[in-house]
């Protein structure tokens, strides 16, 4: 089975999502969270590590990481098991250093995010969110 992680970066009470470029297989044209497969012989971390870097040029402080929740998503023949997490501290501005993944990035407050691709993902962040606000 494909292993995922996804990383939600938060900051003053928002998130930072990635919209999916229209063309992809997996989850087209919806705002998501960015990440990707983890590769043989990483750890859960150091794939969401890696990939944070190469989709929004941030490198995170995986003692700042707080895992959110795992679940099997996909299609049935095809399924993938999701890692979210939750990173709070992180070097460098996020931007869009993926165009081939993702056509747009933008940060959310809790009232204003778009449907859930994964309804148990959005729900563990934004019950982290609301605990860990203020």
């Amino acid at each position: 089975m494909v292993k995922v992680v996804l990383g939600a970066l938060v900051r003053d009470g928002r998130v930072l999502l990635a919209h999916r470029r229209p063309d992809k297989r997996a989850y087209p044209d919806v705002w998501d969270l960015p990440g990707g497969v983890v590769e043989d012989g990483e750890s859960e971390l150091g794939a969401l590590t890696r990939e944070l870097d190469e989709e929004l040029g941030v490198q995170i402080a995986t003692d700042s990481a707080s895992h959110l929740c795992r679940l099997t998503a996909g299609p049935a023949e095809e399924p993938a098991l999701l890692s979210a997490w939750l990173v709070r501290d992180w070097q460098g501005t996020p931007a869009n250093v993926a165009p081939e993944e993702h056509v747009d990035i933008g940060w959310f407050g809790l009232d204003e995010l778009p449907p859930p691709v994964h309804p148990p993902v959005r729900t563990a962040l934004m019950n982290a969110i609301r605990n860990h606000s203020g």
